[in-house]
């Protein structure tokens, strides 16, 4: 069973997550988050969290778990705010199920 929870970026934004009992990973570097990834990934964890700042190098990762169950990758704000990737990957999965946009009619 998949109960891990992790959290990737920046020392900041992940620290409050460590507190509530989440695994947190620093991010390094786009080359070693996509490894990190990789690695929480086959260590079923079933939910990883990623600061959208660390993500935005590496978004094929996305694409790579997209149609998997197991991880869930969510992009998340950092302290340094957010950068709308979170809300693309809901309206891209919305499009995909759906076969249109009836979020934001763009």
């Amino acid at each position: 069973m998949h109960k891990k929870i992790a959290v990737v970026g920046d020392r900041e934004s992940i620290l409050g997550f460590r507190a509530v009992g989440f695994h947190t990973f620093e991010s390094v570097s786009p080359a070693e988050d996509r490894a990190l990834i990789g690695r929480l990934a086959r260590d079923e964890f079933g939910v990883i969290f990623i600061t959208e700042q660390a993500l935005e190098p590496i978004q094929d990762v996305l694409e790579t778990y997209k149609d998997e169950k197991i991880p869930a990758i969510i992009p998340i704000p950092s302290k340094e705010g957010t950068l709308g990737l979170g809300m693309k990957n809901v309206k891209s999965s919305v499009e995909r199920a759906v076969g249109a946009d009836i979020l934001f009619k763009d």
